[in-house]
């Protein structure tokens, strides 16, 4: 019970802590995912040309379109994890 009370009279104090500390880890889970997403784009695009090395141009280009909207994604959540600690102090 001690410990709950020290945590309940430190929780202002902790509170923008724990708020910043939470964007971090949500932007750097959004860092990961976009990483592992545009690296498996990139790899099934290299397997695709690979079997059909005429069609390289339009796989080239969809993949391209794809890791796009992949950032795109990603900036917009690191956005909003910025935006919400802003506005939250």
């Amino acid at each position: 019970m001690f410990m709950i009370n020290v945590l309940a009279d430190a929780a202002p104090a902790l509170d923008k802590g724990i708020a910043i500390g939470g964007a971090a880890i949500g932007m750097g889970l959004v860092v990961m995912g976009c990483g592992r997403g545009i690296g498996q784009i990139g790899g099934q695009a290299c397997e695709a040309i690979a079997r059909q090395p005429e069609s390289s141009g339009r796989i080239g280009t969809n993949m391209i379109i794809a890791a796009a909207l992949v950032e795109g994604v990603s900036f917009t959540a690191v956005i909003f994890s910025f935006v919400l600690v802003l506005l939250k102090f």
